[in-house]
Parts: C-alpha cells; structure tokens; sequence
C-alpha cells in the first residue's frame, strides 16, 4: 500500500499544503514544533478517521479556523483511491472517491497505518483502557467487521448500563427485557473474545523471533487477559457460561451501576522469561516489546490482507541504540513506504539518508531538500 499524496486545508499548523510522496522511504526533517509530528499525525487522521494522540478532533483544526480537510491519494498495488475526511467541531464527513460514506466501518481499513513513536512506552506503563484502545484499531485495520462488532457490544453495554441504574433507583423495569438485552451482549462479547485471542495468538506467531533478532534474547510473548477467570473462549458452552456469571454478578453491576465483567475490561500483557514486562523489565526492554508488537503487525498485514501497511516513525531513532536502530531498519526497508521525522538527519543511518527522499518542514511549510550533505 502506498500514500501517493496528502493535501491538508487548515489541519494543526497547516493551512494548506500538497505535498508527494516517495513509494519507498521519506524523511520529514526540522525543530521541534515546527509539524512533523502534526503531518503524521494528519496520515493516522485519514486512515483511522482518529489522532494517535488523546485529543478531540475540534483541537486538530488550524486555530481561527472552523473546519479542517484531509484528503489523500492512495495505492494498493492495483488502482488508486482518494480518501477524504472533512470536519468540523460537531461533524466529520468520509468519502472514497468523491462518495460519501455513511459508515466507519465501511472506510476504516482502506489505508492501513502502523506508527512508532516516543509515547509508545504509554502502551505498556499505563492502564487496560490504553490497551484496550490499542487493540481495537488495529483489530479494526484489519477486520471491518470486527469494528461493526465492537460498536454493536458499545451501544448495548450504555443500554445495559443505563438500566442498571434503574434497578439502583428502584424505577420500574421489565426484567424479561433486561434478561435479552444481556443476551444480545454475550453474544457481541464472544465474538470479540474470539477475534481477540486469534490476533494475539497470530502476533505471538512472530513476536519471540522478532524480539531474539532485536535484543538477543528468548521467550517473548504476549498473552491476552480477559477479566474472567479460566475463561475458555472456544468451549462450546460458552454463551451458557458466560450468561450465568453475568446472572452471578447482577446484584453488585446493579449496586455499582455498572457492567463488571466482558471485553470492556480486557488487557494484555508483555511477558519475557515468564516475567510481566510492566513490572520487571528495564526500559529498554519494554520499547523493544512494543517495537516487536508492531513489526509482528506488519507480518499480519502482509499474510491476511495481502498488502504492506504504510510506517510512520515519530522520531524514534533518537530513542534507540545504534544496535536497535540496524535491527528495525532490517524490518522495515523490505518493500514498505516509510514516513520518518527526525530533528537531526545524523541520527540516521547514511545508506538510509541516500535512498530516501528528503523534506525540511518549519513553521508549517515543507520544502523538498534535492542534496543532503551527511556527516561521514
């Protein structure tokens, strides 16, 4: 897949640019603040409908503006495709090839986007939630229909939820509805169970390798937590199961207000030796978990949707050891467009430099350099 051009109108810093890019690898160079990491951020926006970053969309457009646009041209080998978001602090508008699409899921997984960046340590430092968000966009990069899914299994939890606090009130309420709306959500919840444990065992397929050729070490996994206990995912008996540790636990959803258990408290963690990488391991070996969970990403892209995601690299070779760096670039210079910012060119390694076409962006405006003279 590639990402033939990106035309922006009033997105961050950016009040208009078109800009082309190189199928194989480009380097996007400058200060900091001046919108490098804005400009990947507006190729995540476009491919995901959403930031990277935890912010609202009203804050991606241009200060003194009212509306923002996004629009690009892209490739997966046979036809070229134009995607388009248009939106504004109430609306957002999607469209391929100038047809608007009503439905996410209908445009979701067109332009596929794995990024790397400084704040991915937050993946395994921070809460589920942050895990949890993790897991359903790549889910959802990769199957549309898991997205539908998931959005299904959200309508109906808020429903679920809400009765919840009827019965906390002592409102009236219809039991009989209350027993088929759970229904309906169990039914959700183990499809999503299921998509999830399969995505975590296909990663795990070629996270151990990845992590060895990285950090010359062993036994790497991840494993999927669901927030039941000895849950068997594929026992025929599942739904039964699953219905009646729901019936166990409506006194204290009904005292809390709240659905305690299903997929909405989900994690997974990052285990070397048997060890949960969050508590135990050094730094180091974290970003090398999370670099080893997205470069297995890549594998799963190429084997099930048969196309190479685009790569989006914030400024992550500044974090890595020379080492580190050799190792990634291994991965990601096999036939992958590649996105990369940097504040110095001589973080970098000089072979990349030359193959790589290169632009220098300050205050919002990009230029393309022709001739990059690199430090011997």
């Amino acid at each position: 897949m590639i990402l033939k051009q990106i035309n922006l109108v009033n997105f961050r810093n950016y009040e208009k640019l078109k800009l082309k890019f190189n199928k194989g690898i480009n380097i996007l160079y400058g200060s900091n603040a001046q919108g490098k990491t804005n400009l990947l951020e507006s190729i995540y926006f476009l491919g995901l409908t959403k930031s990277h970053r935890p912010i609202i969309d009203n804050n991606l457009i241009m200060n003194g503006k009212t509306t923002s646009n996004i629009e690009g041209i892209i490739n997966n080998g046979k036809l070229d495709k134009k995607l388009n978001i248009n939106f504004d602090s109430n609306n957002k508008k999607l469209f391929i090839d100038n047809n608007q699409i009503k439905k996410v899921s209908d445009y979701i997984s067109n332009l596929n986007i794995i990024i790397f960046c400084p704040d991915d340590l937050e993946l395994i430092k921070l809460s589920p939630q942050v895990r949890r968000k993790y897991l359903n966009m790549e889910l959802s990069q990769l199957y549309s229909n898991y997205y539908i899914v998931l959005n299904e299994y959200t309508k109906l939890l808020k429903i679920r939820n809400n009765y919840l606090k009827k019965y906390n009130k002592h409102e009236p309420v219809d039991d009989n509805y209350f027993d088929i709306l759970t229904n309906y959500l169990v039914d959700k919840a183990i499809l999503i169970y299921k998509m999830r444990y399969k995505f975590i065992n296909k990663i795990n397929d070629y996270c151990e390798n990845i992590y060895k050729n990285i950090m010359n070490i062993d036994n790497f996994k991840i494993i999927y937590k669901p927030n039941i206990n000895d849950l068997n995912i594929f026992d025929e008996n599942i739904k039964n199961n699953l219905l009646n540790i729901f019936n166990k636990n409506k006194d204290m959803d009904i005292k809390l207000c709240c659905t305690l258990i299903g997929p909405h408290k989900d994690d997974f963690e990052f285990y070397l030796n048997d060890k949960n990488l969050k508590l135990y391991g050094s730094q180091g070996q974290q970003r090398a978990a999370v670099l080893t969970l997205k470069l297995s990403e890549i594998e799963l892209f190429k084997k099930y949707k048969e196309n190479t995601p685009i790569l989006l690299l914030d400024d992550i070779f500044s974090e890595l050891d020379d080492n580190k760096k050799n190792n990634l670039l291994k991965y990601i210079v096999k036939d992958i467009q590649t996105i990369i910012t940097t504040t110095d060119l001589n973080n970098l390694d000089n072979k990349l430099i030359k193959k790589s076409k290169i632009y220098k962006i300050e205050q919002g405006k990009v230029e393309k350099i022709k001739e990059v003279k690199i430090n011997e």
